[in-house]
């Protein structure tokens, strides 16, 4: 049976009822973690890394690679993507305070981007940050953030931390503005994208290239 559009949408409604906004961090955060996909033909490689708050040192790394099936759609990336993604965040050695996911959360047609869909899987806090603007309106711009809205309600977050901006969005178990908060404090000076997410990019993208390879061999 194929992929169901119209039970996937309404999946996300219910998500979306789900999903907190409400700042559910313990008072010091120890570890952050980043979560990022890439693809080598039918198989999803998912990387999730690990590292220290406050130094961004790498604790605990994790690749998992699994064969997908859903196709992609825009506005529901979470059913093709989540899955890996959880699989990598359960195999660290460590339980992040903080999961940064490569994507949306409330930033969403239907408020229940695969940043939601994450947090509530693992029931941990989540991020969403995208490199993309997936939808609504980004708003004036303040020094170097300016919301984005959706029907004139703010669902996430703008920000330039070098020359592109990335959107933030709350995920799950946190409010807005300390998803950016966290964001920024996570970004080392002159780089465009938090540590944990950069580091699991560069390394899902190596092990996609590495497979590519094997597979055309």
């Amino acid at each position: 049976m194929g992929f169901n559009v119209r039970k996937a949408r309404y999946a996300q409604t219910v998500i979306a009822k789900k999903v907190s906004e409400e700042d559910e961090l313990p008072r010091e955060l120890r570890y952050a973690c980043g979560v990022d996909v890439a693809y080598a033909s039918d198989l999803a490689v998912a990387v999730a890394t690990a590292v220290n708050y406050d130094n961004l040192n790498i604790v605990s790394k994790a690749a998992v690679t699994l064969k997908v099936s859903v196709p992609y759609i825009p506005t529901l990336l979470a059913f093709r993507e989540a899955g890996p993604m959880i699989a990598a965040v359960r195999s660290l050695n460590v339980k992040p305070d903080v999961v940064l996911v490569d994507g949306n959360g409330r930033l969403h047609p239907l408020g229940a981007g695969i940043a939601c869909q994450v947090g509530l899987a693992l029931c941990t806090t989540t991020i969403g940050v995208a490199k993309k603007l997936l939808c609504g309106e980004v708003g004036e711009w303040t020094e170097n953030q300016a919301p984005v809205l959706i029907a004139g309600r703010v669902v996430g977050m703008a920000i330039r931390l070098d020359a592109k901006p990335i959107y933030v969005s709350v995920g799950h178990k946190i409010s807005l503005p300390t998803a950016v908060k966290i964001v920024r404090e996570l970004t080392p000076k002159g780089r465009g994208i938090p540590e944990p997410l950069r580091i699991s990019h560069l390394e899902a993208s190596r092990i996609a290239r590495r497979l590519k390879n094997e597979l055309f061999l």
